[in-house]
């Protein structure tokens, strides 16, 4: 059950991503043609995003798939913090793309006049629509990332809205440009870079916590402590540990039962614990359970 599991939501993130990548694909080509031909320094910077995109939707792919394979002999805990090395390169792209895009705009606006340039309509109709494109591709990518609880998946899908709100970006400083303002064009593309770097940053933060084997949320500790609760003859839950593997939970507890019970009794306890925990959160991929003896008082 678990193996199908995991092969249905490798094939929806694959699914997403390569509708992704012919996406941004089309759309960097046109943001790009279009920020040179109109010559939109704003949009051509949007257009880079976009193709970073590409490359981000690879990535994640290349994760996934490494993610997903099998425990071997030197790797019995699987491989799941392949899809973080993946989010770590990712990040180091994502952040020196922000940096040259910056850099390059304070150049033209350092540069003084000679080095602005009023942008055409066109740069201006390839931002709209950009925006509307990027934001139902993160509500797409959101919806899928959600159902199989992906984290690689909702970064990528965030992708697709710090597009959306650089083309925003792009569209202000177009307008202001063609509304005698030049410097707003090269201003857009210093804070389109600013975003692609926090964008960056928040991918390489989240995925080193996640290598540091960082407990998971809160509330999805009380929910599998309520469930333990729930099952016949757990008396009580005395520890409950959590790590991210990755995108994947390791669950180590402790259960008090009646020490008066036998060996077998208790084991037939801590193996419906267990069973029912990797069963009820689909993001747990091993729960250890350790049986405490608790002698009650008649």
């Amino acid at each position: 059950m678990k193996e199908k599991q995991e092969k249905t939501m490798e094939q929806i993130a694959m699914k997403v991503s390569w509708s992704s990548i012919f996406v941004n694909i089309l759309l960097s080509l046109f943001k790009l043609g279009a920020g040179f031909l109109a010559a939109s320094g704003a949009m051509i910077s949007d257009g880079v995003h976009s193709a970073s995109d590409v490359f981000s939707t690879v990535i994640v792919m290349i994760g996934f798939k490494m993610a997903g394979k099998d425990s071997d002999e030197k790797h019995p805990y699987g491989h799941e913090r392949m899809e973080c090395v993946a989010a770590v390169i990712l990040a180091v792209v994502l952040g020196i793309t922000g940096i040259g895009i910056g850099l390059d705009g304070v150049r033209k606006i350092v540069g003084g006049h000679e080095q602005l340039h009023v942008p055409g309509a066109l740069a201006l109709a390839a931002a709209i629509l950009s925006i509307l494109v990027k934001e139902g591709m993160y509500w797409y990518t959101r919806a899928a990332a959600k159902k199989i609880s992906s984290d690689a998946l909702m970064a990528d899908a965030w992708h697709h809205r710090s597009d959306a709100f650089s083309s925003i970006g792009s569209c202000i400083g177009i307008i202001g440009a063609r509304m005698g303002y030049p410097v707003l064009d090269p201003a857009a593309s210093v804070i389109i870079s600013l975003m692609i770097i926090k964008a960056a940053y928040d991918i390489f933060s989240d995925a080193i916590r996640k290598m540091l084997d960082e407990s998971c949320d809160d509330e999805t500790v009380e929910m599998i402590r309520k469930e333990l609760l729930s099952i016949p003859g757990v008396l009580g839950v005395d520890e409950c540990k959590t790590r991210m593997f990755g995108s994947k939970i390791y669950v180590d507890v402790e259960i008090s039962a009646d020490g008066d019970q036998t060996l077998a009794e208790a084991h037939n306890i801590a193996e419906c614990a267990h069973d029912k925990i990797e069963k009820k959160f689909q993001r747990v991929k091993h729960c250890m359970i350790h049986v405490n003896p608790n002698k009650i008082i008649p």
